[in-house]
């Protein structure tokens, strides 16, 4: 142990293969990334508060999964962005725990947040006439608040597990941001002993949430298979259209990336790179444009606040 030499801060590296003279491109693409999705969510959140209507149980959730998606970009994004256009990826040894605390945290809370949305949808649906009694606000606000409770359990864990680790492995990050993995490949001590625990954590999260969505819709086709109206079934499932979609773009590229690390399919590092900031950072941008354009209560607000807004600015022309 006399000759080791403890790291005191990482750099990140974010895609190895990639060209000086596309650095630029990159970190213009995270930035309209970024920016649509601060925006995006804003848009949301804005119209959540000023219209009474939406505040109803499925947009508390969606609402607090728009906060949870502007909080995970804002962690994710800077420091990788700052990596390609300022040419600056160092972090500091605190900074990328906490870092990697938040990106599992996150991660977290947006899984349970979707099975809490495959709830609502599963009582609304299956059990319509005890909907109100079964998801009234107080109901809602405590599944919600465990979600973000429960979500500390995890990454608290694998954090108290990897910080005190001696880390003399290098101290080159071969991601865009801090994650479990990336950080304990660079420990000088057996990684199996504090890797499995985490993956097993990640597997209860992402299947424990899985598990109840799958439920959840599996209970929602069977009712709607016996609404004896075609249109009546279109008009029930397009309730859960927005929900279906959301969940897909979270859920399958996480199970397929997994799925593929322990059945030995391999994919260079820098594709593995792109398909994890894929799953990662198109969700918390797209979303919104999911919440606005497939759910006809908030595409009817934000049109008749953008009329309104048109008269307004009309009106005060001389």
């Amino acid at each position: 142990m006399g000759n080791i030499t403890f790291i005191k801060d990482f750099v990140i590296s974010g895609f190895p293969g990639l060209q000086p003279q596309y650095y630029g491109i990159v970190s213009a693409v995270l930035f309209f990334v970024y920016v649509c999705t601060l925006m995006g969510n804003a848009v949301f959140i804005t119209l959540f508060v000023l219209s009474k209507s939406l505040q109803k149980p499925v947009y508390y959730c969606i609402v607090n999964l728009a906060v949870c998606d502007v909080l995970f970009s804002t962690t994710a994004l800077p420091k990788i962005i700052s990596r390609y256009w300022f040419k600056d990826g160092s972090i500091s040894f605190l900074g990328c725990f906490l870092q990697m605390f938040f990106v599992h945290y996150f991660g977290s809370v947006t899984s349970r947040l979707l099975s809490v949305m495959a709830i609502d949808r599963y009582a609304a649906i299956c059990l319509p006439l005890r909907y109100h009694s079964i998801m009234m606000d107080r109901n809602v606000f405590i599944l919600i608040f465990g979600s973000w409770i429960l979500g500390l359990v995890g990454p608290l864990m694998i954090i108290i597990r990897a910080y005190p680790l001696p880390y003399c492995a290098g101290n080159t990050i071969v991601h865009c941001y801090c994650d479990h993995v990336s950080i304990t490949t660079l420990a000088c001590a057996d990684r199996e002993e504090y890797g499995y625990p985490a993956f097993v954590n990640a597997m209860v999260v992402l299947l424990g949430s899985l598990s109840i969505i799958v439920f959840s819709y599996c209970a929602i086709i069977v009712s709607v298979l016996r609404i004896s109206s075609a249109q009546g079934r279109l008009k029930t499932l397009s309730t859960c259209s927005p929900q279906l979609i959301i969940i897909a773009l979270f859920f399958l590229p996480r199970c397929f990336n997994y799925l593929s690390s322990n059945i030995n399919i391999k994919f260079s590092t820098d594709l593995r790179l792109v398909i994890i900031m894929m799953y990662s950072l198109l969700p918390p941008m797209i979303n919104p444009f999911i919440y606005c354009l497939r759910t006809d209560e908030v595409r009817k607000v934000l049109v008749a606040r953008l009329q309104r807004t048109k008269i307004g600015v009309k009106s005060r022309r001389p």
